[in-house]
């Protein structure tokens, strides 16, 4: 049976459901008849009406969508990770409208057979160009852009703005050839996706928590001898092994390249002594994780443990203020200036005292720097999961420490579910 036509979701359930003085559910990979565990269909109509409700919000008639995270929220389809730099799918959200996704050849016909939430004359094959390789000229994005507009029209929306999340510049030109107004959609879909469901907020504490146990095994494995490529290979296969369905990256910086933050890893040889930080990016169900935590290998000097006490500081600082109506620039201030350790502007320093939404992307809303937070704040609400992450250069000149929280905020104030230990510089393997 097809269930696009199922009734629309109650007002109530577009706010998250939780009771926030029971702990977050982090319940494995499976589902069960004994519990209620992530409902997933419930997941996939939160979504859509969140979108919908966006779109009414906004200017425009319709929504194009090839960003695969917005495709992914209104859709609920996925097919693979080789997707997400091809911009070869897309998605029509007409207004009263049942979504439409183009997706890459055969796929379509997948999503025919096992996507029961969407019509099926609504899921098509589609192909534009996979980033120019297949040239305009060949006219597959004009077909695509006349499709659309031919869409419009029999909804009644073909005279309104369309908003566009990202497209390649040569299909922009083909919508606007076609008679569309092209306005920028991707804000509307991050207003949407802003606000966590608790099935959402229940995949982001698993994924959280299959980063936990993978510190564990990074804190056993870090001694001197092993290369960064070593614990990046080792916790990449943990996490698969746990059910990640992607791996993103996995940044492992340890002694002289901690400071400046490389944001990489190499096949450096961890010594006796380093200070090391790792961050994990990787997602379960589609929710990401970004979660650093620092080590040290063996023993550590007075001045790495300073450095690590004020990164701890700066975060403490900032998750203490985390509530609902605390606006961005609020917590952005406790956070020290750039030049306050060892950086010319913040530009330069951009992404080391950091906070930053998480969902199927990796930076969703809030964003929270003192680069744009101070001077555009935005207010913090309810139901919003995001990350927060400092970092303090040591006196030495080299070491550096880089601590990472995420929390979800509840109706009084904010729960952290990323729970490797980390309120002391850990030594691995002390001496």
């Amino acid at each position: 049976m097809n269930r696009a036509f199922s009734p629309p979701i109650a007002r109530r359930d577009l706010e998250p459901n939780w009771n926030w003085n029971r702990a977050i559910p982090a319940p494995g990979h499976s589902s069960v008849d004994f519990e209620q565990r992530v409902d997933f269909d419930r997941l996939r109509h939160y979504r859509l009406a969140r979108a919908r409700e966006a779109l009414e919000k906004s200017e425009c008639g319709a929504l194009l969508l090839f960003d695969v995270n917005n495709i992914r929220y209104i859709t609920a389809t996925k097919i693979g990770e080789w997707e997400r730099d091809k911009l070869c799918r897309f998605a029509l959200l007409v207004r009263g409208k049942e979504p439409i996704v183009w997706d890459f050849g055969s796929a379509a016909v997948h999503h025919r057979l096992y996507c029961d939430w969407l019509q099926p004359d609504h899921v098509r094959a589609g192909m534009l160009g996979m980033r120019g390789t297949v040239p305009p000229a060949a006219g597959l994005m004009q077909r695509h852009a006349a499709e659309i507009m031919s869409l419009l029209k029999e909804a009644g929306a073909a005279k309104m703005p369309v908003g566009v999340d990202l497209a390649e510049t040569a299909m922009l030109f083909e919508l606007q050839k076609a008679g569309m107004k092209v306005v920028d959609g991707q804000q509307v879909m991050l207003d949407a996706r802003e606000i966590k469901s608790i099935d959402e907020i229940v995949l982001l504490n698993q994924a959280a928590a299959m980063v936990d146990g993978t510190y564990h095994m990074i804190y056993e494995e870090l001694k001197p001898g092993v290369r960064e490529a070593d614990i990046v290979a080792k916790a990449n296969a943990m996490l698969y092994a746990m059910g990640s369905d992607d791996v993103e990256a996995i940044n492992a910086i340890s002694g002289e390249r901690c400071n400046p933050h490389p944001h990489n890893f190499t096949d450096r040889i961890v010594r006796p002594g380093d200070q090391a930080f790792f961050d994990i990016l990787q997602s379960y169900q589609g929710y990401r994780t970004c979660y650093y935590r620092t080590f040290n290998v063996g023993r550590a000097t007075p001045v790495q443990h300073d450095a690590y006490k004020k990164c701890r500081e700066w975060l403490d600082h900032a998750i203490e203020l985390i509530k609902p109506g605390v606006s961005t620039d609020r917590v952005a201030s406790v956070w020290p200036a750039a030049e306050e350790f060892g950086f010319p502007d913040e530009m330069a320093a951009f992404g080391l005292q950091f906070g930053h939404g998480l969902g199927l992307a990796l930076h969703e809303r809030p964003i929270i720097s003192r680069l744009v937070s101070l001077d555009q704040p935005m207010e913090i609400k309810t139901g919003m999961v995001f990350a927060l992450e400092t970092y303090c250069p040591a006196t030495d000149g080299f070491s550096a420490a880089r601590i990472e929280e995420e929390v979800v905020v509840t109706d009084t104030g904010c729960r952290v579910i990323t729970l490797f230990p980390a309120e002391d510089l850990p030594i691995a393997n002390r001496y």
